[in-house]
């Protein structure tokens, strides 16, 4: 079975300029990305989808192969989807066709080997993609809501049930950005990942982090510094 892992990196990032070549614990956000695939002995191949040359340069360096993705799609408001969809077309034109795609986002640095193997392992025949996720402490039928305009709040989720305490209220999980893993064909031939079965491997909080903020980038450099 061919495997093959992607990192989707475009030049453009308003919360953190830079984002993906930002040194974090040294070195370039996006090398911890490629380097962890490269450890993985399953992965055959590491793929990095950008549209900027600074950023092919660095993955070229830590031993990526580069898909040079159009512009088109690198806008703020692309769906990440359609990259996917690129990235798979161009391998299987250039390299042959494959079996599993991973995807492994530059903002989850904090992740480890276990947690993109059990993602892989999770892959079987009753799922079509496998997302990761962490139990969350907020949760919509108690203390997540909605404001309008002037000011209206209202709970998330409009129950019967009436709670008091957290601990009474249904699990939520928040979705984590650690590992995607899915088959070539389920993306190629879908239009969102809820379109086909979806499994969940549960990730500990403090590999979790998601970096969409200044602040996360600088809580991650703490973290993986510790």
């Amino acid at each position: 079975m061919k495997i093959n892992a992607f990192i989707f990196a475009r030049g453009g990032s308003k919360g953190v300029p830079g984002k993906n070549i930002k040194l974090l614990a040294d070195k370039p956000l996006l090398a911890h990305a490629v380097e962890l695939a490269n450890k993985i002995p399953d992965i055959d191949n590491v793929f990095v989808s950008t549209d900027d040359e600074d950023i092919a340069k660095v993955a070229n360096q830590y031993g990526a192969e580069v898909i040079h993705r159009p512009k088109a799609l690198a806008q703020d408001d692309t769906p990440e989807w359609l990259a996917w969809q690129h990235a798979i077309k161009w391998v299987n034109t250039k390299t042959g066709v494959f079996d599993v795609f991973v995807s492994l986002p530059t903002t989850s640095p904090l992740r480890n080997q276990l947690d993109v193997e059990r993602c892989i392992n999770a892959l079987d025949d009753n799922s079509d993609i496998v997302l990761t996720a962490t139990e969350t402490t907020r949760s919509p039928w108690f203390n997540m809501v909605s404001i309008d305009k002037k000011g209206n709040t209202k709970l998330l989720i409009d129950s019967s049930e009436s709670y008091s305490r957290r601990q009474d209220v249904p699990k939520a999980y928040s979705l984590t950005t650690v590992a995607y893993v899915s088959r070539p064909e389920f993306i190629i031939n879908s239009d969102h990942i809820f379109d086909g079965r979806v499994k969940s491997v549960m990730i500990p909080e403090e590999r979790s982090i998601d970096i969409d903020t200044e602040l996360d980038f600088k809580i991650a450099n703490f973290l993986k510094r510790t």
